[in-house]
Formats: C-alpha cells, sequence, structure tokens
C-alpha cells in the first residue's frame, strides 16, 4: 500500500512545479517512478522506495547545501505515525543519502539493496542518451543560473571528475550493466565541453 497518499502527493507535485525547477522537478520524479515500476521486484520495499522518490528533491534551492536534509525533515514530519519508525528511519536516510550518492551503512541487506538501487535511479540520467543528457546538464545549468560561467565550469567539472574517479559509478550490477559506459561517455563529454 503507497505510503503517498493523494494530500502528499498533490503537495508535493506543486513544489516540483516551481519555476525554478529546471530539472529537480516533477519530470525527474515521474522517470524514477517508471523505474521503480520496471525493477520493482527487485525492492525488498518498494513503497518505502516510492516514498524517498516523492519526498528526495522536495526541497530545492540551488543556493543553499542543505536541501537533502530538509527534504529528509519534511519527509519524516509528513509521513510519522504513517509507517513505523525504524522504516521512517530508513526512508529518511535514504533520502538524505541522495546528497552523496553513497550507500547507507544499513544493517538490514534488504535495506542496503533498496537504497544502492534508490541512488542508482536517481544517477541513471547520466546513462541516457546523449541528446537526453545534453539536455539534462542544460536544465541543471539553468537551476545554476544565477553562477558565474567560470564558477559553473570549476564547480561541474568538480562532481563530473569525482563521478568519474569512482571504480562505479553504479552500485548494483544491473545499473552498471545498462547505464555505466555510456555515462562515462556522457560525463567525459561534458567534462571536454566545460574545458576540464
Amino acid at each position: 500500500m503507497s505510503l503517498i497518499n493523494d494530500a502528499i502527493r498533490a503537495e508535493l507535485t506543486a513544489l516540483y512545479l516551481a519555476e525554478d525547477r529546471h530539472y529537480h522537478g516533477i519530470r525527474h520524479i515521474e522517470a524514477l517512478l517508471r523505474l521503480l515500476a520496471e525493477y520493482r521486484a527487485q525492492f525488498a520495499d518498494p513503497e518505502a522506495i516510492e516514498a524517498a522518490i516523492w519526498f528526495h528533491d522536495a526541497i530545492y534551492d540551488s543556493r543553499r547545501k542543505d536541501n537533502e536534509t530538509q527534504s529528509a525533515a519534511l519527509a519524516a514530519d509528513k509521513l510519522s505515525g504513517k509507517v513505523d519508525a525504524l522504516r521512517l528511519g530508513r526512508i529518511v536516510t535514504m533520502i538524505e543519502a541522495t546528497a552523496t550518492h553513497e550507500v547507507p551503512a544499513f544493517d538490514d541487506a534488504a535495506a542496503k539493496n533498496d537504497a544502492a538501487l534508490l541512488l542508482d535511479m536517481d544517477l541513471s540520467i547520466l546513462g541516457a542518451p546523449a541528446d537526453i543528457f545534453d539536455t539534462y546538464e542544460d536544465a541543471v545549468r539553468r537551476e545554476y543560473g544565477w553562477v558565474s560561467d567560470g564558477d559553473w565550469r570549476a564547480g561541474r567539472g568538480a562532481v563530473l571528475s569525482n563521478f568519474l574517479a569512482r571504480p562505479r559509478i553504479f552500485h548494483t550490477d544491473v545499473f552498471v550493466t545498462r547505464f555505466e559506459a555510456l555515462a562515462r561517455v556522457n560525463m567525459e563529454r561534458s567534462l571536454a565541453k566545460l574545458g576540464g
């Protein structure tokens, strides 16, 4: 049974429809929900993942560094009393993990796998076909329209270089197989365009 009722869905959708959401908007959430539907059988707690998807970018201000923390706090507030404390804690922790895209150190192997799959879905845009990836890059740049070109090139270059330096961008074998190679090609191409 979904943890996201109509009232919560409407409230979150309104946040995701804000004019400054060029990438981190409702289309991103819908894309992740489609991936959840596609990989649903691989999740131990797909309803918790659905909730994490809906809340993970609920608060988004490109000038702030605490968006994931604020989004997790909103989830904790809105879902309190609807799920048990342990499950809610996992949802909150998974939302917070989207800040670094490092899998949380859950004791429960199933929860750890769910978190890895969620993080991989969130990064799947990196392995999209070139035209879709380029549209994503342009949309993120628009969200950071207040940043000078020089600072953007340095900051975005650092983000891309950090991902490329990882042995694997994606945590799960299924996403490595599907997205890893193209993600590396896309990011290398983007770095070259940035002058990095």
